[in-house]
């Protein structure tokens, strides 16, 4: 799959058990299946790529599912 820029806002959004995602500068909603841990704070701008994933099941229908592969702050 073809990798996608997001560049954009760190959230954690409180539905169901709680997950962390990106907001994009232009609101679209990312939500990383493998979000790392340098990352995870609240309003922290990064520019990452990623690409999309296929969820056959996800406890969350919020987003659009990626795997993370580069990131910066």
């Amino acid at each position: 799959m073809k990798s996608i820029t997001i560049k954009g806002e760190v959230q954690y959004i409180s539905l169901a058990t709680g997950f962390w995602a990106i907001i994009s500068d232009k609101g679209e909603k990312y939500r990383p299946v493998n979000m790392p841990d340098q990352l995870k704070t609240e309003g922290k701008k990064v520019i990452c790529k990623a690409k999309p994933v296929e969820e056959e099941i996800s406890l969350f229908m919020w987003g659009t599912p990626v795997k993370i592969t580069v990131f910066e702050t």
